[in-house]
């Protein structure tokens, strides 16, 4: 008779994930450091080179991280057994959280304004409950004027997809 000595998974604690978010940050910020560097980060003839912001950048999420890191060392005894989500504190997260991800996703196949048409539409229809003619028009609205400003006036391309090609943008 064989017996099963695995405790069940109990909830992740608040000091765990604060080590982790501290160790996440931490990566962030070298790999900016690092790729500064690769770019430059010093000062050129026409001023700051371009990894001299960045390289800035990453030393504050570094700094961010030890500091985190330092806080949730410094209060392990204090943050003992405090769940840091519960499953019900976890719905209305991935609520946000799933649609979010397939906005992104979709913006690969449909292009950024599709996808976000698609996106303001269900969050106004489904977490809103907005009417169907204030969803269209925010829905419409908000890509053609992203449109406007970012590919007329700032003449900044956006990821297009099939139906922008199709539309000839």
């Amino acid at each position: 008779m064989a017996t099963n000595n695995k405790a069940p998974a109990g909830p992740v604690t608040t000091r765990w994930m604060e080590l982790v978010v501290a160790l996440a940050l931490a990566v962030v910020g070298a790999i900016v450091i690092i790729d500064s560097h690769r770019v430059g980060i010093g000062w050129g003839d026409d001023g700051p080179r371009s990894g001299y912001f960045p390289n800035m950048i990453g030393w504050i999420l570094t700094a961010a991280a030890v500091w985190i890191a330092g806080e949730a060392l410094f209060r392990w005894k204090a943050l003992a057994g405090k769940v840091f989500v519960t499953r019900d504190e976890l719905k209305p997260v991935m609520a946000m959280f799933v649609p979010t991800v397939v906005y992104v996703a979709l913006i690969a196949f449909l292009g950024i304004y599709v996808a976000s048409a698609i996106y303001i539409a269900t969050f106004m229809v489904w977490q809103g409950k907005y009417q169907w003619k204030a969803t269209l028009a925010v829905s419409l609205g908000v890509p053609v004027a992203v449109f406007l400003l970012f590919e007329m006036w700032f003449l900044i391309p956006l990821p297009k997809g099939p139906v922008e090609q199709l539309l000839g943008f």
